[in-house]
């Protein structure tokens, strides 16, 4: 039996099975199955890989953003005009063949927008170059489903099917959980909330089916036993070509952008909205005896900590860190200092120095 007909048995015997307190620990070991043979379509079907072109974009600056759509919407274009990077645009199908990459500088952020070749129905599954592309974009921090204004809501259905078959959950919040793997220990297994949701057992069970032995779990949110994290924004490309109606009521939609690359209109506000999906953090260095470095910010991820700064600084720094100065920015005014230790959780603009041992 093939990994898709595996993931079909397990989907239909999940619709079988009745949702209920006795049924949790059956449900969850099914789950942990079906997330295992979906991450088996994304793996190449030899050990030498397929054929042609790999997607093997190495990972670049402060945040990955993932342009995924059908043949033909505009993606090219949009990645020439956001980024001045040249990527082949035609008013044909399939002109992009594998993934082109570039940078969106803003703010200081160095943003990597990566072209995805455009993906066909069936594209989970393995039609055309599909596993390919779902691949790269489960790596990315964000995803960007572009869409022809002029065409049905359908594609928007499609392309959101064949993510959710592979995982990839959308506008989903990140759970609060932490999750460090050890060497040995076993699970060590702490809430700080009722599980109404889940419970120890099922997700134990879920541990068990990655073969994750030795691991620290910390739950500090009500969770539900397949909740993942993806972030998306859909971009309606076009909007020349329809009217002021059908761009009103686009734009009026949640997660939705509306753009025309060819007239360059609303590529701004675009920028803009990928950086407040993001939720980065701009993080000022300042040396001891200097003035702040305003012009060369560490950029990280909303909740990150001053171990995350010593990190995108130099990885030593941790190791041999001893305390961390904080200067709380208030309307740009440095208000207050701050002695704090590694796991201070910084904010946006806040000014840091490192002391070693």
């Amino acid at each position: 039996m093939g990994v898709l007909e595996k993931i079909k048995e397990i989907e239909e015997e999940m619709a079988r099975t009745q949702k209920n307190k006795a049924t949790e620990y059956h449900l969850g070991l099914l789950k942990a199955k079906l997330a295992r043979y979906r991450a088996q379509l994304l793996e190449p079907t030899t050990k030498s890989g397929g054929a042609g072109t790999g997607f093997d974009v190495q990972k670049s600056g402060d945040a990955r953003v993932a342009l995924i759509g059908f043949p033909s919407v505009g993606k090219s274009t949009l990645l020439s005009k956001a980024t001045h990077t040249a990527s082949e645009a035609a008013a044909y199908e399939f002109t992009t063949l594998t993934a082109i990459p570039g940078v969106i500088e803003y703010k200081g952020a160095r943003i990597q927008l990566l072209d995805l070749p455009g993906i066909v129905e069936g594209a989970s599954q393995g039609r055309g170059r599909g596993r390919q592309v779902v691949s790269t974009a489960k790596t990315a921090d964000l995803i960007m489903i572009m869409l022809d204004a002029t065409k049905s809501e359908e594609q928007k259905r499609l392309l959101e099917i064949e993510l959710d078959a592979v995982g990839i959950r959308l506008n989903k919040t990140k759970p609060d959980v932490v999750f460090k793997k050890k060497t040995t220990g076993g699970i060590t297994f702490n809430t700080t909330v009722k599980l109404t949701k889940t419970d120890e057992k099922t997700i134990r069970t879920i541990l068990a089916g990655y073969k994750l032995h030795n691991c620290d779990i910390m739950i500090r949110e009500d969770i539900t036993t397949d909740e993942f994290i993806d972030v998306l924004i859909d971009v309606y490309n076009k909007i020349d070509s329809i009217s002021l109606e059908q761009v009103d009521k686009l734009a009026r939609q949640p997660h939705t952008v509306v753009i025309s690359c060819e007239m360059d209109l609303n590529l701004d506000y675009l920028i803009d909205r990928i950086w407040d999906e993001l939720k980065l953090v701009k993080i000022y260095t300042k040396k001891r005896g200097a003035h702040p470095d305003l012009d060369d910010p560490v950029c990280l991820r909303k909740g990150a900590t001053i171990e995350d700064v010593c990190n995108g600084i130099h990885r030593s720094l941790a190791t041999n860190f001893r305390y961390g100065l904080v200067w709380v920015r208030v309307l740009r005014v440095a208000s207050s200092i701050q002695k704090v230790s590694l796991q201070h959780q910084v904010a946006d603009e806040d000014v840091v120095s490192i002391f070693t041992k």
